[in-house]
Order: C-alpha cells, then sequence, then structure tokens
C-alpha cells in the first residue's frame, strides 16, 4: 500500500465513524420500495421495461420525488433531467457530499441495475433524516437521467454531453432532447448544469455487480477499482456473392468464412495477454442472407474493454494485424471503422476504496476489490470528484433480463457500507 493509502486507513480507524452505534438499514422498507418501482412498467415495440424519457419512466419519476421529500430533501430536476435532493450540512460553506445510480432499464431490462443504488440513497437519506443525524458536509442525492441510453445526464453534468447527442433517437421514440424536455430539464441551458472539479467532496454510487464474481467466491461488497474503458469498431468484411451451387469451394470469397476467422481471433488474442480484459463480437449480420446465395457482406462489432486503454488499443492493433492476414488467405477485404462511442478508463479514487473496505469490516462483510466490466454514472463523475463505487452481488450474474436479482440481506449490507463511507467522507480530508 502506498503512503496515501496508509494514511488514508490511520485517519479512518484512529477517528470512528460516528460517535453513537449507526442505524441499520430497513430491509423491509428496501424491498418494498423497489416493488413499488418496478410498478412502472410499459411495452414498447412488444419489449417490456423502463426505458429512458418513456411515461413510465417520467411516473416513476415522480414516485421516487415524493420518497425524496418525504425525506426531507430540497428536491429538484436540473436542466439535464437530473433528479437531485439535498439535504443540508452543518456547515454550508463544504462542497456536498453526492451518491446516487439511475432508475432507467433497457428494453426487457430487471428491477435492480441502477435501481438498488437510487433506492439504497433515499435509504440512506431516510435513516439519517429519521435519527436525526447532521452531517457537517451538504449531501446530494442524485437520480440520473439516461443511463442506459449513453449517460446522458452525468454525461451532462460534467460537461460532456456531446450538441448533436441531443438529436440522437432513444427507445422512447423521443430524441434525447426531446426526452429531456419531457422530464422536466432544459436542452437549451445544459452549460448551467455543469459542475467542474472541486464542486463535490466526493461521489459514491451502490451497484450490484452485474456479474458472477461476487457471488461465485462467497463474497458479500465489492470495492471497486475502476470502471473500464470500452472501444467500439464497426468491422465490415467484404467478399463476393455468387451462386451457392456453381461456385467450387476453393474459388469463393465468402466473408462469412473470413468474419469467422476473425471472430475467432479476437477470441484468441484478447485472451493471450495478461489481465482481465474482454473482447466481444456481439453483431455478426451476413448478407445478402439467402441460403442459397454466398454471404458478400458480413457486418460484424468488435468491444474491448479494459482499465488501461494503452492494452485496449494494442490488442486491436494485434487482432487488426491478424485481419491483414485473414484477408490474404481468403481474397475478402476487411475494414474497420473506430465509433465515438468509447469509454474512457475511470480509476476510482485509492481514499475512498480505503474507506469502502474499511467501513465493510467495520460491519463484518466480506469484500474484494474489482474492476467494473460496465459502464455507470460513476465513471463520468470521477472526471470531476474524487468517486467511489460499492458492489453487491447478482444472483447468478444474470443482469439486464427481466430474471436480474440481488437478495434483499446483500442490498441490505450495501445500503449499509454506504452509509458507513458516507459519514466516514464528511469527516475526512480529500484535497
Amino acid at each position: 500500500m502506498g503512503k496515501t493509502g496508509l494514511l488514508v486507513l490511520l485517519a479512518v480507524f484512529c477517528f470512528p465513524l460516528h460517535s453513537q452505534p449507526l442505524p441499520k438499514a430497513n430491509q423491509e422498507r428496501l424491498v418494498q420500495r423497489l416493488q413499488e418501482l418496478a410498478q412502472f412498467k410499459e411495452s414498447i415495440k412488444g419489449r417490456v421495461g423502463r426505458v429512458a424519457f418513456s411515461r413510465a419512466d417520467l411516473e416513476a419519476r415522480q414516485y421516487i420525488m415524493e420518497q425524496m421529500r418525504e425525506a426531507g430533501l430540497e428536491v429538484y430536476v436540473d436542466f439535464a433531467g437530473n433528479i437531485i435532493g439535498r439535504r443540508a450540512g452543518s456547515n454550508e460553506a463544504l462542497e456536498p457530499i453526492a451518491f446516487g445510480s439511475h432508475i432507467d432499464t433497457v428494453p426487457n431490462g430487471g428491477d435492480y441495475d441502477g435501481c438498488v443504488g437510487s433506492i439504497g440513497a433515499l435509504e440512506v437519506m431516510t435513516l439519517l433524516h429519521e435519527h436525526g443525524i447532521r452531517t457537517e458536509h451538504p449531501l446530494e442525492m442524485i437520480i440520473f437521467t439516461d443511463e442506459e441510453g449513453g449517460l446522458t445526464g452525468s454525461r451532462a453534468l460534467v460537461g460532456k454531453l456531446a450538441p448533436d447527442a441531443l438529436d440522437l433517437m432513444t427507445h422512447s421514440g423521443k430524441t434525447i432532447g426531446e426526452g429531456i424536455r419531457f422530464v422536466g430539464g432544459d436542452p437549451e441551458r445544459l452549460d448551467e448544469v455543469r459542475r467542474s472539479k472541486g464542486d463535490l467532496h466526493a461521489f459514491l454510487e451502490l451497484h450490484i455487480e452485474q456479474g458472477a464474481i461476487l457471488e461465485s467466491k462467497g463474497l458479500q461488497i465489492g470495492v471497486v477499482e475502476g470502471i473500464v474503458g470500452i472501444e467500439w469498431w464497426g468491422v465490415t468484411v467484404e467478399g463476393f456473392a455468387n451462386h451457392a451451387g456453381t461456385t467450387p469451394m476453393n474459388m469463393r470469397q465468402d466473408a462469412v468464412l473470413a468474419g469467422a476467422r476473425l471472430a475467432l481471433a479476437v477470441n484468441e488474442i484478447v485472451n493471450s495477454f495478461e489481465g482481465r480484459q474482454v473482447g466481444t463480437v456481439g453483431r455478426f449480420e451476413a448478407l445478402p442472407g439467402a441460403p442459397n446465395v454466398i454471404p458478400g457482406k458480413v457486418l460484424m462489432s468488435l468491444e474491448i474493454r479494459d482499465l488501461d486503454r494503452e492494452k485496449i488499443w494494442s490488442i486491436y492493433r494485434k487482432i487488426e494485424e491478424r485481419a491483414r492476414t485473414i484477408e490474404k488467405e481468403t481474397g475478402c477485404r476487411i475494414s474497420f471503422d473506430h465509433l465515438n462511442v468509447s469509454a474512457i478508463p475511470a480509476p476510482t479514487d485509492p481514499r475512498i476504496r480505503a474507506v469502502i473496505a474499511q467501513s465493510a469490516e467495520a460491519l463484518g462483510l466480506s469484500y474484494l476489490t474489482m474492476p467494473s466490466g460496465a459502464g455507470h454514472d460513476a465513471q463520468d463523475m470521477a472526471q470531476i470528484a474524487p468517486t467511489g463505487m460499492i458492489f453487491i452481488p447478482s444472483v447468478g450474474g444474470i443482469s439486464h433480463s427481466p430474471e436480474e436479482y440481488s437478495r434483499p440481506e446483500d442490498i441490505a449490507n450495501g445500503v449499509n457500507v454506504l452509509l458507513h463511507s458516507i459519514l466516514a467522507l464528511d469527516r475526512l480530508t480529500l484535497d
């Protein structure tokens, strides 16, 4: 451990988290609120969920804002559509500690992704309100807009939402700009939403793991060391479409054959590097798609994720090099188009990781330091504030599915770690 991490641990261990025993999360209330939130769904093009900017999303937002007001928060919607609930601190000159997540889902999504972190943040505010616990720093609970559609709310908050993103169509049938206005924001005033470095003391996000590592190891808490960077490419394989019955095997320029070899190469090359990087070919479309025609074109996708951006590009260069060999051997042409949807790797703050780990230990919970393989709002928030993430187990590692589930006791554990961490950070200088 470095000097900074040691000093943080000493500071946290030498000063108790709070002078009185802290309240524990109300597990029954957490389950009830998650179930109530899950009622807000609708079917769009045959897929049930609560996609951003839908009628179900608007109703869910109204529900959670009412719950936030009952917890004593001053609630408002910013110009990006983010819901913010503020609780005053004893020293209003201090920067706020912010925490939260999102409540929108993917089509056919589950009831826990984002919702656990949102309802968990609400539970923290409720506990502080019920027990009259006052923090020095103001506290802000944030429900981010349209996380699933491209981190719209958090990107606006850090000033990184591209102007042309407002014209992108969403699953709701509205553009992002129209959607922001629909939920009470104003896309023409996004500059007024932007926060700068130093505006927040810290940011925390509680989230389900969306993987099976914690459950498989029998561990209760994940201390996230960083959120992976993501790079996407569109890949086009061009061969020659011809009659499947009259073209001998040795005279074909089969785009599917070349594409399949490339997909296998991706798996091989990604696995050849040390570490936890992942690579995925998630789209594979053969054209013209007729059973009696040799495919003349294949449209593919390539995604690579890792905490180290340079490693991502090293893997890509190896894949591109292998593509040149496949071209020579198959007579096909392979081109890569780098897509402008990249996410930069976002390491979490080591001081906050130490606080989360110590909070888990104080609660008698086992934990693992681990990366996040999925993108989160915390990834953007790390650009402007010291940031930490807390994971809880996902049963079966299932997410983005109606089968998504986390146990009530695990959710309560995550909320308790979140509460302890917030109160520890309230006493800790992060300058």
